[in-house]
């Protein structure tokens, strides 16, 4: 089967007629499904744009947000808008709320939002101020300390879902493919090419997801996994490994285009959702 990559969209950069170009050129392309890892749109547009995804590509689109996708708004109300929306679709497929799709008889697929978790560089001395610290209900927090301990919340959460369901995957596949927008190693934070600095780090990478995917894939020494991801707008690969390597995704504001049409070479088999309870 193939799938098609994509990563930080920005459709709201967009006027409607290219928005529209661009899915349909896409929907042209010989594809079995698609792979987001985020930043689609913005809080107000998301659902909207979810909406003409699936109208014009007509196949499994597999997403999960960035930091993007809550501009103007908030995490909880985008979760809960889009999560009820797409109840009543069997394309649009949110891998925050799957465990795990058997894409084949031998490649799983597994993803989630995460977040930049402050792990990495150095945060208390960093002068980067992202505008998720003025466009997101949530972090809308003045004290550093307090921005750092919502940053974190949200990229445990990521790392606590990746925990629970990589083991069981890896039961039934030997091949994992990993959809998450921020880069989990510092390996992988790659701008303009090359590895970000320390004023970057804390805000372009989750270390306690890294460290729950090094970890299973150690102990499966077997099994392989492959890292999609986006985020910096740079692109890189790296692998952290011999089982273990990361593809990160560039990006232009107002320039969306294909990563790379992956070859997942095994036998077909229904798309297995295994839904959590």
């Amino acid at each position: 089967m193939k799938a098609i990559w994509l990563t930080d969209i920005h459709l709201n950069f967009l006027e409607h007629d290219q928005i529209d170009d661009f899915l349909r050129a896409l929907s042209k392309e010989s594809a079995d499904c698609f792979f987001i890892s985020g930043d689609i749109g913005e809080a107000d547009s998301i659902v909207d744009y979810l909406q003409r995804i699936e109208s014009i590509l007509g196949r499994p689109f597999y997403f999960v947000f960035g930091n993007h996708d809550f501009y103007e708004g908030s995490i909880k109300a985008v979760r809960s808008s889009v999560s009820d929306f797409i109840k009543t679709s069997d394309k649009l497929i949110w891998l925050n709320e799957v465990k795990y799709i058997g894409l084949t008889e031998e490649t799983a697929l597994i993803g989630h939002d995460s977040w930049a978790d402050g792990r990495l560089g150095d945060f208390h001395r960093s002068t980067v101020e992202l505008n998720d610290f003025r466009l997101i209900k949530e972090l809308k927090l003045w004290d550093r300390n307090e921005r750092i301990k919502a940053m974190q919340k949200l990229a445990d959460e990521a790392a606590a879902h990746f925990k629970r369901v990589l083991p069981q995957a890896l039961k039934t596949h030997r091949s994992l493919i990993v959809l998450t927008h921020v880069p989990p190693f510092k390996e992988a934070c790659w701008c303009r090419g090359q590895p970000s600095g320390s004023e970057w780090l804390p805000f372009f990478s989750c270390k306690c997801v890294g460290d729950v995917l090094k970890s299973v894939m150690k102990e499966h020494p077997d099994a392989e996994m492959t890292v999609l991801c986006g985020h910096t707008h740079g692109s890189g690969e790296y692998k952290i490994l011999p089982n273990l390597q990361v593809l990160t995704g560039s990006a232009e504001y107002g320039d969306p285009e294909i990563q790379r049409i992956i070859e997942i070479d095994a036998a077909m088999k229904n798309e297995d959702q295994h839904l959590f309870d």
